[in-house]
């Protein structure tokens, strides 16, 4: 198993780069597509997707691939990871957001440090955090560890379409967003409500995987009564 230091670095160097990619193609797909925002939320939804199936490769092995607060705190829940970690990991992927965010500016020639002014609020879009962060963790928590990287790669990027915030379904995300007045940006004072909907979706798929997981015993085990 890897050490501490070593699960945290790749979480924090992996949560950096996931900003990088939403903020970064974002930025790109914004200059290129003229005004057309339907092309430019394809372009950022592609490279969403191979970016996030990478490092989710790259990562898990390392750290879990968490890069998102929501995912800490049900692996917790779940016993699945010491209480005396999820501190650590919030903190570093939190910073790793925020550095993603300067990062795409310094590559881009903008002003490294700014505020979003892109609304992002109402019931719809609390709605769509829901639903977006709930059907995240139920595919990492339900999906075969050998399918997990492009199963959530593919969900995420069918959310960005389907669901009315166009899916951040991590916390991380919108912290570090927050510090982009871009095409991914969104304003600080809507950050909080998106980190609190995104909590309750989060602990949705809790209780859909626990039931879920309950059935699947009772069924398996009345199978084999039957069968012996």
């Amino acid at each position: 198993m890897n050490s501490l230091p070593q699960r945290l670095g790749a979480e924090f160097l992996g949560t950096m780069l996931l900003l990088a990619i939403v903020i970064g193609s974002g930025v790109m797909a914004e200059n290129l597509s003229e005004g057309n925002n339907g092309v430019a939320l394809i372009a950022n939804t592609l490279a969403t997707v191979f970016g996030l199936y990478i490092l989710i490769e790259i990562f898990g092995p390392i750290s879990g691939a968490h890069f998102n607060p929501v995912v800490t705190l049900s692996m917790v829940l779940l016993k699945r990871q010491s209480g005396s970690e999820l501190l650590p990991y919030l903190v570093v992927q939190l910073a790793g957001a925020f550095f993603g965010a300067i990062l795409v500016h310094q590559m881009f020639d903008m002003q490294l440090l700014q505020f979003s002014e892109k609304a992002r609020t109402g019931w719809g879009m609390w709605t769509g955090e829901i639903v977006a962060t709930a059907g995240l963790l139920l595919v990492i928590l339900m999906a075969k560890a050998e399918r997990v990287s492009g199963m959530v790669a593919c969900y995420i990027g069918a959310a960005y379409w389907f669901t009315s915030s166009t899916s951040f379904a991590n916390p991380a995300a919108a912290f570090g967003r927050q510090f982009s007045n871009s095409f991914a940006g969104i304003a600080p004072g809507d950050v909080p409500a998106y980190v609190v909907f995104e909590i309750i979706g989060g602990l949705l798929a809790l209780v859909l995987y626990k039931t879920f997981s309950a059935n699947s015993s009772t069924i398996t085990s009345r199978a084999a009564k039957q069968a012996a």
